[in-house]
């Protein structure tokens, strides 16, 4: 008997720091979104591919919805609600251990208006306690007719099985849309872009991360080592200060760090060289915003 082939776009939302890049690196089985403790970790829409011989599932992790404070906001939220409507299944991510917030309350209306199929992931159960988890289902199924209600804990890859089963059921038979062997559409000078980003959330403080936009200006192989040259653009020269550091230790601490990861992206040795730049306010400038490579785009 011959099985049709499914095939769909799935976009993941929610508010900042739920885990949905956690999720979406679990699903796509390696690190293709960046992940830090700090809330907008994503700014742009970032897809997975997951393909069988049965099916193939578009996913976008998207930004998080919040109440934006300037023009990089606004483009990040942006992003999110188009995401919402330009997709065949939503994915609705939120943070077991952080109760249920008022912004999640509109999200949920929202959603119900769009007519997608939604699922409703409950995800970091794994720092609850599981008698707190039953009323939180419970309010969350008055919001919204969500069709199936799945805790999860992302990071250890609990029950993210039983969402993909889920989601495969609301596909409708349908063409392969990429390769069979393609998992992300982001190119590997982007993801090497976003894991010097990421280093940065980790190691500095307060609002420096959040002024950060890195931009690669040369990537290319030099016999068995790739040299790549990236610019690290803050908003103050204070900022720029930091990011250095005394005698230049913090940001040799970052390229170190973020070299390693890249080797274990591209499999081979990497000379990574960062200058640090000040570009004030940039996060208001439409120009600088699309030069750093936050741009809208139509097509997922």
């Amino acid at each position: 008997m011959n099985t049709k082939f499914k095939s769909g776009f799935c976009a993941i939302i929610g508010m900042p720091n739920v885990g949905k890049s956690t999720l979406l690196n679990a699903i796509a089985g390696q690190k293709i979104a960046i992940i830090s403790d700090k809330p907008q970790t994503t700014r742009n829409r970032i897809l997975a591919v997951h393909s069988t011989p049965t099916e193939q599932i578009i996913f976008t992790d998207t930004p998080g919805i919040h109440d934006p404070h300037n023009k990089l906001g606004e483009y990040m939220v942006r992003i999110a609600n188009e995401s919402m409507r330009d997709t065949d299944v939503v994915v609705f991510v939120v943070d077991a251990s952080k109760g249920i917030r008022d912004k999640e309350r509109e999200i949920a209306q929202n959603i119900d208006k769009l007519g997608r199929p939604c699922i409703l992931v409950i995800n970091k159960i794994d720092l609850v306690k599981k008698e707190d988890l039953l009323p939180m289902i419970a309010d969350f199924s008055s919001m919204n007719d969500f069709e199936a209600i799945i805790p999860i804990s992302a990071k250890s890859n609990d029950g993210v099985d039983r969402l993909m089963n889920i989601i495969t059921d609301y596909l409708e038979e349908g063409p392969m849309f990429y390769d069979e062997d393609m998992v992300t559409d982001q190119p590997e000078r982007a993801i090497a872009a976003e894991i010097i980003r990421e280093k940065m959330l980790w190691l500095l403080d307060k609002e420096v991360p959040h002024g950060i936009a890195i931009e690669i200006s040369g990537m290319k192989e030099k016999g068995k080592v790739t040299e790549i040259h990236a610019t690290i653009n803050c908003e103050k020269k204070t900022h720029k200060g930091i990011i250095i550091g005394k005698n230049g230790e913090m940001l040799k601490k970052i390229g170190s760090m973020a070299r390693a990861d890249i080797e274990k992206m591209l499999g081979k040795k990497v000379y990574l060289e960062l200058w640090v730049k000040v570009k004030s306010d940039w996060r208001n400038s439409d120009y600088l915003i699309k030069n750093f490579g936050y741009k809208d785009d139509d097509s997922i």
